[in-house]
C-alpha cells in the first residue's frame, strides 16, 4: 500500500525483477493513475531501447504510454523540473548518475517511480538497481512464471551464447526461470566437470 501523497514530500520508487514479470505493466498501471489524478507527469526511456516503440514505454502484454527518450541521465532532471511525478523504465540501461539524478528528484519533493533487472543473465545485481534499492523508500519485487517448470520465476535466461552484458531482446532472447531451472552460462558450457567434482564427492563419501 502507497502513501497519501503530501505536498512538497518526494520519494523513490523501485519496481524490480527479472524479465517478463510485469514491471513496466505495473509502472504504467501507477504512472496512468497519477495522469487520472491530473498531476503532472514526465515518463522516460532509454534511447537504447527501440523493441517495441520509439516514443513510448511498452510492455509484454502490449501496454502503452506515451514517454520521453533520453540517452544522457541528466537530460531527465533538466526536462523533470515542473513535474510532480516522474517514470524511467528499464534502468539498468542508464549508468549509476541515475541513482544521483532520483535522489535529486525526490529531494525536490517529486515522487519518482524506476522499474529495471535488478540481476543481469548471469544472476549478477544488475547496476544502477541495487544502489537505487538502498536509497529507495518503496520497494516492489515482480516474479514471472519459469517457463520450464511453472514455479515462480526469479531469473533471466539468455537462450544465445553472446557474452555481453546488454543485449537488448525480449523472448527471441530472454526467457525467464526459477532458481532450481536457472543455469548459470559456464555450468551449461561445462557439464563434464560438473560431473567430474560430484563422481569424487561420491567415490570420497565410499571411502
Amino acid at each position: 500500500m502507497l502513501p497519501i501523497v503530501h505536498r512538497n514530500i518526494g520519494w523513490i520508487e523501485v519496481i524490480c525483477g527479472s524479465m517478463f514479470s510485469g514491471k513496466t505493466e505495473e509502472l504504467i498501471r501507477r504512472l496512468r493513475r497519477a495522469i487520472i489524478a491530473r498531476q503532472k507527469v514526465k515518463i522516460f526511456k532509454p534511447k537504447i531501447d527501440t523493441r517495441y516503440s520509439e516514443d513510448h514505454i511498452v510492455s509484454h502484454s502490449d501496454l502503452k504510454i506515451p514517454s520521453l527518450v533520453v540517452e544522457n541521465v541528466w537530460d531527465i532532471l533538466e526536462q523533470s523540473l515542473e513535474a510532480q511525478v516522474v517514470g524511467i523504465d528499464e534502468a539498468q540501461f542508464f549508468d549509476e548518475d541515475l541513482v544521483e539524478v532520483c535522489q535529486k528528484l525526490a529531494n525536490m519533493g517529486k515522487r519518482v517511480i524506476v522499474a529495471g533487472l535488478d540481476q543481469d543473465y548471469r544472476g549478477e545485481p544488475f547496476d544502477p538497481i541495487p544502489q537505487l534499492l538502498a536509497v529507495a523508500e518503496y520497494i516492489t519485487k515482480t516474479h514471472a512464471i519459469c517457463v520450464i517448470c511453472g514455479n515462480p520465476a526469479n531469473h533471466t535466461y539468455r537462450k544465445t551464447s553472446d557474452e555481453a552484458r546488454v543485449i537488448v531482446g525480449s523472448d527471441d532472447v530472454y526467457e525467464a526461470r526459477c532458481r532450481n531451472c536457472f543455469v548459470l552460462p559456464r555450468e551449461k558450457e561445462s557439464p563434464v566437470k560438473i560431473t567430474k567434482r560430484t563422481s569424487r564427492k561420491k567415490k570420497r563419501s565410499n571411502e
